[in-house]
This record gives C-alpha cells, structure tokens and sequence, in this order.
C-alpha cells in the first residue's frame, strides 16, 4: 500500500511560505538539493492543491523549452512532465497539464482508493492549505520536513490554530551543513 507523504520546507516559526508564498527563504545548496533528489526518487506521483499546481504548471513546462536550462533542471522537468499527477481542488475548472487529474470532491475516498494502487508513494508538495486540510482528515501518514535557520515573523503558515493534535514518531534527522534540519515522522 502507498502512503501519503507531506513534504514541506518550513521556517524554524513555522511557514512554509513568505506572505506572497515565495520561498527565497530557503538555504538551498548542493546538499539539500541531494536531500530532495532522494525523496523524489520515493514519488509515485505528485499531489498538488491548487496554487501549488499552478506554480509547478506554470514552470516546468518552460524549462522544457528553456535551451539555457541545466541538465538538473531538465531532467526534473522531464519527470514532472511524464509522472502522474494529482490536484485537488474544488474551485479549479480544469487540469490540463500533462498526466494530471483533478480531483474536486469526496477527497478521504479518492486518497484512499489512490493508496491502493500499486507503485511509489503519493506526496504532497508544499501546498500548505492542502496539507492542512488533509492533516485534520488524518490521511497523512508521514512527514518529511526541511526546517530552515530563520524566523520569518509572519507568512503562509504550515500549521495553524485549526491543525487537529497529531502524534508523531521520528524515524529520522539529520543536520545539514547549512543549518537546515531534515525531519522525517510517521503518523502513530
């Protein structure tokens, strides 16, 4: 059985976005971008929610057709663009990126069937009204977390007063030369 992942860079105050939901706050360096290859290498497919699909749509694609674009670069954009992909959403028309399937309604029921098909695990990529959302459904089974060296004061939060209580077990950390701390828990 797949599980589903939350993979999410934070703040050390907990936002996994600036107000706009940039993320030029992250330490990104040779090591952590090993961290995350790892972690891509476990993707049986994406899962979005919508502004998050929106921003992975409207890049990827580009980098395909970019000529100045690295071989890092390209051959993500050559996996995001072939990998099936999920987004859920129930104010997006459509999904028309390559291998997406949108999914707007009775979302317990489409995880779980999307649990049970063989393959790599699902894994949410950011998206942190998704994530919550998901979170309080209890249908997150781990959490793979990047915490970055900064207080950003104020942002897109990860967490808020509306999470429900969760226990979690650590599996795994590490402390990355940067600074950054990768943190792995299971849902108990």
């Amino acid at each position: 059985m797949r599980k589903l992942v939350l993979f999410a860079h934070i703040s050390l105050d907990g936002f996994a976005g600036d107000t706009q939901g940039g993320l030029g706050f992250l330490s990104y360096n040779e090591e952590l971008q090993q961290f995350a290859e790892e972690l891509v290498s476990t993707v049986g497919a994406p899962v979005y929610g919508r502004n998050t699909y929106h921003l992975m749509e409207g890049y990827w694609p580009t980098v395909l057709n970019n000529p100045e674009a690295n071989e890092h670069a390209l051959k993500h954009a050559r996996w995001v663009h072939e990998i099936p992909k999920f987004v859920f959403s129930t104010t997006l028309p459509s999904a028309d990126w390559n291998n997406t399937t949108l999914i707007k309604d009775n979302v317990a029921e489409e995880i779980s069937k999307l649990k049970q098909q063989p393959g790599k695990d699902l894994v949410i990529f950011g998206s942190p009204g998704l994530a919550k959302s998901l979170m309080n459904l209890g249908l997150i089974d781990e959490y793979k977390l990047t915490l970055h060296p900064i207080i950003l004061g104020k942002g897109i939060s990860l967490f808020d007063s509306n999470t429900e209580m969760s226990k979690l077990k650590l599996v795994e950390s590490k402390t990355l030369g940067s600074g950054v701390v990768t943190l792995h828990y299971t849902a108990r």
